[in-house]
């Protein structure tokens, strides 16, 4: 199995990119969001891959994130989603997005997807909420990074790419606000909706503030 690709981009498709990797090309389909993150014909690339093998068809998929990987093989275990809706599904809330949505229960953000009825967005939901709180555990953090160089002449001789500027340090606000909560005693499913709640409202809280916002959330009412 292949389960990630480095090397640079031959071209960009309407769902797929076309990556050269030492002179052999593949084609990875991936999300919208995902191909218009993505960089232009011959520069760097690198994409965790999920192959899907049928007796009619072979395929492969590509990820930015481990999340984002993980989010749409879950998807695809819920009956009446096949790769083209998990796609469509991570194209349209991204792989944060889909993780807030599960764990909140919201499945009319599922059913904003192109093609997606709404008993299959809550079958999404009710088959998946109990999934939320590890995926959000995985975290930020586990994004892949672009070669630092690629081979780019035909006659195989290596030219370094242009200097790439330095990652921005992983948000791991999330992980860590979900293992302080589980640490406090609250359960899983119940920690990643507070989470999931906070974060939809203030997108950049660092792990302290998540944490406290969490907690008012989680408090008893009255």
């Amino acid at each position: 199995m292949i389960g990630k690709l480095s090397g640079r981009i031959d071209y960009k498709g309407d769902d797929h990119v076309l990556i050269d990797v030492r002179g052999v090309g593949y084609i990875v389909h991936v999300s919208d969001r995902t191909l218009a993150g993505l960089p232009g014909p011959g520069e760097a690339v690198a994409l965790y891959t999920d192959m899907i093998v049928r007796e009619d068809l072979m395929q492969l998929h590509g990820f930015t994130s481990l999340v984002e990987k993980e989010w749409f093989r879950l998807l695809m275990t819920v009956q009446g989603i096949g790769a083209k809706a998990a796609t469509a599904i991570l194209g349209t809330l991204g792989a944060d997005g889909v993780s807030r949505a599960i764990a909140l229960g919201d499945w009319n953000a599922v059913k904003a997807a192109k093609g997606l009825g709404p008993k299959t967005a809550q079958r999404v939901v009710n088959e998946l909420k109990d999934k939320a709180p590890t995926i959000m555990a995985m975290g930020a953090g586990q994004t892949v990074s672009a070669p630092e160089d690629v081979l780019v002449e035909s006659d195989a001789t290596p030219v370094a790419a242009a200097p790439r500027a330095a990652p921005k340090p992983a948000n791991m606000a999330q992980p860590e606000a979900l293992s302080a909560l589980a640490n406090l005693g609250y359960g899983p499913g119940e920690a990643a909706s507070a989470v999931a709640t906070a974060l939809g409202d203030d997108p950049d809280l660092d792990t302290a503030k998540l944490i406290r916002a969490a907690l008012k959330l989680l408090a008893p009412k009255g």
